[in-house]
């Protein structure tokens, strides 16, 4: 597919799933009443206007704001570690926020922070942001960072972190570990206008900041002697590029709880279409990442009304299966 066509698929996607997501719900509201609650000056029902924009807007926002980050993120990191199966785990990122939710969850309970942010939302971006800082600190030797040994230590800080949160989980009370399998399986029913705002305010310069090292990701898939040759500051590169997906993805899943499988299937499927240039790749990594998760949390409303889904489960429910099939059918697959 020609990269122009995917881009205008994308956008119609995106513009149809964020309607969806205003329209449905437990109370259905016309496209009509949510065209007049979005229009200042159009009359609206005042019940149907303030779920659209009090509830569902800012949810919407969040949704595709998450979806944007972990795809382009994902992307990111498949390109620097030159794998299609990468994804920003691999660094540690999940694992951190995991162990950091958890210990808040047990240890300081869910009071109201900065910005109506939780305990638990805190707790979750420090421990992202701390496992990230050491898996980069052990992978780097004076000026030079080491992909494969960045790799294999965020295996290992991962599993350490996933040790200390399964030791937590038999320690907990019944409530807390009930709490603790609710944020682990990632969800966007905590939103609003302040944690949207928040996330935007990150992902405009993570988003710009990755896509403006497209040339730099295009050049390390020839290798980094290579790239160095070309004259790309190969570890301040990998230094810039491991900073932003910290940042980025520990936000998100400090708001959101962990949503997986969209930072390794979006991008996957994205490079399928329209091959490996990360100039191309980034941007539609990210406008697919916000449809895919706009769409999973519409369904995720719906499936078991008026019941709701975890986001997170159905990404991982539907992506694992997905993706195993995509797999089978390109096998002889690269980057």
């Amino acid at each position: 597919m020609k990269p122009a066509a995917l881009f205008g698929v994308l956008a119609i996607a995106l513009c149809a799933v964020f309607i969806a997501e205003l329209a449905l719900g437990p109370v259905p509201i016309a496209p009509g009443e949510v065209w007049a609650a979005l229009c200042p000056g159009a009359a609206a029902a005042d019940q149907n206007a303030l779920i659209i924009t009090a509830i569902r807007l800012p949810r919407a926002v969040l949704a595709a704001l998450v979806g944007a980050i972990l795809a382009i993120s994902g992307a990111a990191m498949q390109g620097l570690f030159r794998n299609p199966l990468a994804d920003p785990s691999l660094i540690g990122v999940t694992a951190g926020a995991s162990l950091g939710a958890s210990l808040a969850i047990v240890f300081g309970g869910a009071l109201a922070g900065a910005l109506g942010l939780t305990i638990v939302s805190i707790g979750a971006f420090i421990g992202a942001v701390l496992a990230v800082l050491l898996v980069y600190a052990l992978a780097t030797r004076g000026a030079r960072t080491s992909v494969t040994t960045m790799l294999l230590a965020g295996i290992a800080i991962g599993a350490l972190a996933g040790s200390a949160t399964s030791l937590l989980e038999f320690s907990a009370s019944n409530e807390m570990l009930r709490r603790i399998s609710l944020w682990q399986m990632g969800g966007l029913d905590g939103a609003t206008w302040a944690r949207a705002g928040l996330l935007a305010g990150v992902a405009v310069p993570v988003v710009a900041g990755l896509i403006l090292l497209a040339p730099a990701l295009n050049a390390l898939l020839l290798g980094e002697s290579e790239a160095r040759h070309l004259g790309f500051a190969v570890d301040t590169i990998k230094t810039a590029l491991i900073g932003l997906v910290a940042l980025g993805v520990g936000v998100s899943v400090a708001l959101a709880g962990a949503i997986v499988f969209v930072g390794l299937v979006v991008p996957h499927i994205v490079r399928l279409v329209i091959g490996p240039d990360h100039r191309l790749v980034l941007p539609g990594a990210a406008l697919a990442g916000a449809v895919l998760l706009l769409g999973a949390d519409v369904a995720a409303r719906l499936l078991v009304a008026p019941a709701e889904l975890p986001v997170g489960l159905l990404t991982a429910l539907v992506g694992a299966p997905f993706f195993i099939l995509l797999l089978r059918g390109s096998r002889d697959y690269a980057l």
